[in-house]
């Protein structure tokens, strides 16, 4: 812990701009101001972003790299989930090879009776050390070390254990990597060592890496794949990995409270595509359904039909509440004609656009159209199955 004059800094100025803080505070020799910086620019990613840790006076938080890498208080808990999921007494033992800041680690070691968090930057290790205390996580474990060493250790562990790996995904250049090979560490290398020490291991990857290719190079033994997306933007890929699974896994779009689950070994189908451009309602699928990809499998599971194989856009004749995207009551559909889309548009100044399969950006239709941004009116330009382009005018269910 500092000293008491940086921690009345800290609390003195923790609701004030950090840049200008930086620029204008006064330089007190008793007050380690890049440390009291971190602290005030991470309670305030805190309040957003992990509000029940926010809430906890004496909280230390790393520096912003950390921060902006750390798990989400709602991703957390997601987590927490599947650790529940797992069968009785299959995760007496959580050991988290790549600790980090400890937002992980901390919410998924309540479902476990012992817990072991390892991290191999020491500065990290001593922030959790004195975070756990304030959490009350008397049975966790800190160790300083690297995640193969202690995996070789781990070797005596009880089979009930679940690993948790977060692999850094920058180099040593501090650039981005996204394939699990280019991480740190390499899962791939460490996957024997991996299953001698535990039954379910989960492994958080980016949310940019294709999840097809993260299972056909961790093997059969993936046994779920989580996508996970919060306020329809794609946060995390999370894949559990079962001793003794050898078959397909069941894939789970998450968005908020929005769920879809499916085995595509099993829940394939072909996709029902509109005879017609006509219907009474458009869907978009949310983040986590476009990242998974399975189009087939919405035309299955609901009464909607695809306006075209590429345009991702799905239509009805009637409302459906629980579909996993956006809803929308369509108002008119008309064609890129000149006369048909101002009689449409007549009366309309602003609209939210996008664009699905179609020739042009969403900015650049909507300066075609000479809209302002926003309002409660939505259009979407997009293909049919015939090629004709087509915009949809709507508003939201």
């Amino acid at each position: 812990m500092k000293n008491q004059t940086t921690i009345q800094f800290v609390q003195e100025h923790r609701q004030h701009d950090v840049r200008t803080l930086a620029l204008q505070a006064r330089r007190d020799p008793d007050i380690d101001l890049p440390w009291a910086l971190d602290q005030i620019q991470g309670w305030q990613t805190a309040r957003h972003k992990l509000p029940s840790w926010a809430a906890i006076d004496g909280i230390v938080y790393p520096p912003h790299l950390s921060m902006e890498q750390c798990s989400s208080e709602v991703t957390a808990l997601y987590k927490c989930a599947i650790v529940d999921s797992l069968p009785p007494g299959s995760h007496e033992m959580l050991i988290d090879l790549t600790g980090g800041f400890g937002v992980d680690f901390a919410f998924m070691a309540r479902h476990a009776r012992q817990a072991v968090y390892v991290e191999r930057q020491e500065h990290l290790c001593e922030t959790a050390q004195h975070n756990f205390g304030l959490l009350e996580l008397n049975h966790a474990t800190v160790m300083h070390g690297e995640a193969q060493g202690v995996l070789r250790d781990a070797t005596t562990m009880p089979s009930s254990t679940l690993i948790y790996l977060d692999p850094a995904r920058r180099d040593s250049n501090s650039s981005r990597t996204y394939a699990i090979a280019d991480c740190t560490p390499n899962v791939l290398d460490l996957k024997e060592l991996l299953f001698k020490a535990a039954d379910h291991v989960l492994i958080k990857l980016s949310p940019m890496l294709d999840w097809h290719k993260a299972v056909s190079d961790l093997g059969n033994q993936v046994s779920e794949v989580h996508i996970v997306s919060t306020g329809n933007e794609c946060k995390e890929l999370l894949l559990l990995l079962s001793a003794g699974h050898d078959g397909g896994p069941t894939i789970h779009c998450i968005n908020d409270d929005q769920l879809l689950a499916f085995t595509p070994s099993r829940d394939a189908q072909p996709l029902l595509i509109a005879d017609n451009a006509q219907a009474a309602y458009l869907y978009e699928p949310n983040a986590s359904v476009m990242k998974a990809g399975c189009f087939e499998v919405l035309t299955s599971r609901y009464p909607v039909k695809a306006l075209a194989a590429d345009s991702h856009l799905f239509v009805s004749d009637d409302a459906i509440r629980d579909f996993p995207g956006r809803g929308f009551a369509i108002d008119a559909v008309t064609t890129m004609n000149k006369k048909e889309v101002a009689r449409a548009l007549a009366g309309i100044t602003r609209a939210n656009v996008a664009t699905r399969n179609f020739p042009m950006t969403a900015q650049q239709l909507r300066q075609r159209l000479r809209l302002n941004d926003g309002g409660d009116r939505y259009i979407f330009g997009t293909t049919t199955a015939t090629g004709q382009r087509m915009l949809y005018l709507c508003h939201k269910l």
